[in-house]
């Protein structure tokens, strides 16, 4: 019972800390309410000048570094492959938060050492037109979370694992259904993510990079999310990717028949 409550714990604990890290996501990207932000002028990086002295380069590699971390971490861990080697050491029960944990600490590594680049791509000056895109960047958000809630928040996040596993009961998958959104676009979430990205009334070096980066990571993971998919649920969810379009409503797609399965995010 002991190692339950432990479970339960640490379950409970990498949760907190991917909610700290969510919100701290949004005021970074955002630039407002926590210390270090996306945005700012280019300042000299370590080891700049060692590399000829160029600080936008070496910042550039630096985030590009970044960024990477997180992509193979929140990309590999996610395979099945990798998942049957890895709970051969970490316990079912602890797998899923395990998987939460290391993406949290490896966006908190990101948020810690994040290199400005300066510099202005566009700027909206128009009052309205700035509101506008600041509600998009809110919308963009909210949809994420929400979204979360429709395929299971508490799967997702490891919390139902380890409330099972305190309680000795044998672990289910989560039912897989058509949850409205998903009959709009395959990947809301990650829908959410891209308008919250790229939502902007001025938009740096910086923000350009990183949603470019983010964005084209995204395309790839899909890839690599729905072969999995299609793997495990076969010619039902082929035939969810042929009606439904990927991120864009209305485009693609055909909607003659209801699939028999809805996809999630990478689990």
């Amino acid at each position: 019972m002991a190692a339950r409550i432990l479970f339960f714990a640490y379950g409970c604990l990498a949760y907190l800390l991917f909610l700290a890290t969510f919100l701290y996501a949004i005021a970074f990207i955002g630039g407002f309410g926590v210390p270090v932000i996306l945005d700012g002028p280019l300042t000299m990086p370590p080891f700049a000048e060692a590399s000829g002295g160029r600080p936008f380069v070496t910042a550039l590699l630096i985030d590009a570094g970044l960024l990477g971390v997180f992509a193979v971490q929140h990309s590999v861990m996610a395979r099945p492959w990798f998942k049957k080697w890895w709970t051969q050491m970490v316990p079912w029960s602890i797998e899923r938060s395990t998987y939460v944990l290391f993406a949290s600490l490896a966006l908190d590594l990101l948020f810690w050492q994040w290199r400005p680049l300066g510099g202005v791509v566009w700027s909206v000056d128009t009052p309205m037109l700035r509101n506008i895109i600041w509600a998009l960047f809110t919308i963009g958000w909210l949809q994420v979370l929400v979204i979360t809630f429709y395929i299971d928040h508490f799967d997702l996040f490891g919390l139902r694992q380890v409330w099972l596993h305190l309680r000795g009961r044998q672990y289910t998958r989560v039912p897989f259904v058509m949850p409205r959104p998903y009959r709009f676009v395959r990947h809301p979430l990650y829908l959410g993510f891209i308008i919250a990205f790229w939502a902007a009334p001025t938009m740096s070096i910086t923000r350009f990079v990183f949603a470019a980066a983010t964005t084209v990571y995204i395309l790839l993971a899909i890839q690599f999310e729905e072969h999995d998919l299609s793997h495990e649920h076969g010619p039902a969810y082929d035939e969810y990717k042929r009606q439904t379009p990927m991120l864009v409503p209305g485009l693609g797609g055909r909607r003659e028949t209801t699939a028999a399965v809805s996809p999630s995010t990478s689990r």
